[in-house]
C-alpha cells in the first residue's frame, strides 16, 4: 500500500488524505485522465456475453419497454432479447463483473486508500448513444470510471430522502432534475467522476462503444445493521438472560406501562449490545459475507497442508478466489481474528494482515507460524484457489 501522503494520479492529483477529508461522502470530484491510457478488458459484446449466463446478475433497462416506461428485466438473456431492442433508449447493467473476469478484479487493487471490506463490487453498464437509465440517487460512494467510448454525466446536486419519484414504473427516477451550474461533464476512457451518496445524477450515453465501470461500496443501512446484529447477538446469549423488576412497587394504576419499566427493559437491550468484542466479530463475519454464496467453490476433497507447502514451494501460487473479502482485527500483540468470506479464525496477527493485503501467495507466507494449515482451511471453504496461468 503506499502511503496515504503521496499524490494519485487516480484522484487527480490529491493524496489519499486528501481525497478522504475534502472528497469522501463530502463532495463530487471530476478526475481526467484516472487512469492514463486506460483500454477497458471488457467489450460491449462480452457483456452481453456475460448477461446471457445463469447466476450473473443483469439488468435491461428500456426507456420505452414493450409493456411500459422504463421497465425493467432480469437476466439471463438471449439473442433474441438484444435483436428487438432499438437504437437507443436502453441501457444493460451487470452486476460483480470483478467475480467473474480476473482483468476487471485487478481493477480493485488502484483503491487501496479504502478499507477493502467497504468495497462492494464493479458494476458495468453498457448503452448505445441516448441510453441512461434515468436522474436518480445512490445511497452508497461510487466511482464511475469511464471504460470506453463517452458519457455524459450531469449533476443535480443533494435532493434528500423527500425527493419526488416518477411514479408507476420499474426504476427510483427523480421527477425534478435540474443541472447545477459547471456540473456537466463529457468523460472519455479512463476519467473518472466520485460521488458520494445522495447526491442526484444523470448519465447518458453519447457513443456506440459506451461503457461505464462502477465501482461500488457496500452500506449497510441501520435496518440491516440492527436486524443482522440481533440476530448475531440473539445466538450468543441464548434465553438466560430475561426482563427482571426486583425494584417493583405497587402499581399507581394497574394497567400502565410506567418510566421504570422501560427503563429496566432498556437497560436489558444496553448490556445485551454494549458489547464490543462481539460487535467487533459480528461487524467483520458481516461485512466480508460474500456477494453471491453460490461464488465460493471448495475442492472435491479436504487439502492437505503438507502438499500445500509442498506445492508452495515448488514455485506453485494460490490467490484469493474472485469475489472474496478477507479483512482482520488485531486481538492482541500477536494474534488476529482473519475474516474471510463471513468466516473467522484466529491466527498469527501478521500471518492475517498478509493475507488480507496480499491477493496472490507464493512461497513467502509460508515465512509465518502455522501457515499451511490456515491456507488448507481457506482453500477448501473456496476463499483461495490455486492460480493458474490462464486466470490472467
Amino acid at each position: 500500500m503506499t502511503s496515504a501522503n503521496s499524490p494519485r494520479t487516480l484522484l487527480g492529483g490529491l493524496t489519499p488524505a486528501q481525497f478522504l477529508s475534502q472528497h469522501w461522502q463530502k463532495s463530487p470530484l471530476l478526475i481526467r485522465g484516472a487512469l492514463p491510457g486506460f483500454v477497458s478488458p471488457l467489450e460491449p459484446d462480452d457483456l452481453a456475453g456475460l448477461a446471457c449466463e445463469e447466476g450473473i446478475e443483469a439488468r435491461l433497462v428500456e426507456e420505452h419497454g414493450p409493456d411500459k416506461a422504463w421497465q425493467v428485466s432480469h437476466g439471463p438473456f438471449d439473442e433474441e432479447t438484444f435483436s428487438r431492442l432499438p437504437v437507443s433508449g436502453w441501457s444493460l447493467l451487470v452486476q460483480a463483473v470483478d467475480h467473474y473476469v480476473p482483468e476487471v478484479a485487478e481493477l480493485l487493487e488502484a483503491f487501496d486508500f479504502i478499507p477493502r471490506w467497504r468495497l462492494d463490487d464493479i458494476m458495468v453498464s453498457y448503452a448505445p448513444p441516448g441510453g441512461s437509465v434515468g436522474a436518480h440517487v445512490d445511497q452508497y460512494d461510487v466511482f464511475l470510471l469511464q471504460a470506453s467510448g463517452r458519457r455524459r454525466w450531469q449533476l443535480g446536486g443533494t435532493p434528500g430522502n423527500d425527493a419526488r419519484l416518477i411514479p408507476g414504473i420499474d426504476l427510483r427516477i427523480l421527477e425534478d432534475f435540474t443541472v447545477e451550474a459547471d456540473q456537466d461533464w463529457v468523460l472519455e476512457p479512463g476519467d473518472m467522476l466520485y460521488l458520494p451518496p445522495g447526491v442526484a445524477h444523470h448519465g447518458i450515453s453519447d457513443a456506440d462503444d459506451c461503457l461505464t465501470f462502477s465501482i461500488g461500496f457496500r452500506a449497510p443501512s441501520s435496518d440491516e445493521v440492527v436486524t443482522s446484529f440481533a440476530d448475531y447477538i440473539g445466538e450468543q446469549l441464548g434465553d438466560s438472560q430475561r426482563y427482571g423488576d426486583s425494584d417493583l412497587q405497587p402499581p399507581a394504576a394497574i394497567g400502565e406501562l410506567d418510566d421504570q419499566a422501560i427503563a429496566r427493559v432498556r437497560a436489558l437491550l444496553l448490556d445485551a449490545i454494549d458489547r464490543p468484542e462481539q460487535m467487533a466479530q459480528w461487524f467483520g463475519r458481516a461485512m466480508t459475507q460474500p456477494k453471491y454464496l453460490d461464488q465460493l467453490v471448495p475442492p472435491e476433497s479436504p487439502s492437505d497442508p503438507n502438499d500445500l507447502r509442498a506445492a508452495l514451494e515448488s514455485g506453485s501460487e494460490l490467490t484469493h478466489s474472485l469475489g472474496s473479502r478477507f479483512a482482520w482485527r488485531r486481538l492482541d500483540d500477536a494474534r488476529a481474528t482473519l475474516f474471510a468470506d463471513g468466516d473467522a479464525i484466529v491466527c498469527d496477527l501478521e500471518l492475517a494482515q498478509y493475507l488480507s493485503a496480499t491477493p496472490r501467495l507464493d512461497a513467502k507466507v509460508l515465512e509465518f507460524p502455522d501457515s499451511e494449515s490456515l491456507l488448507a482451511a481457506l482453500v477448501d471453504s473456496g476463499s483461495l484457489s490455486v492460480f493458474e496461468e490462464d486466470d490472467q
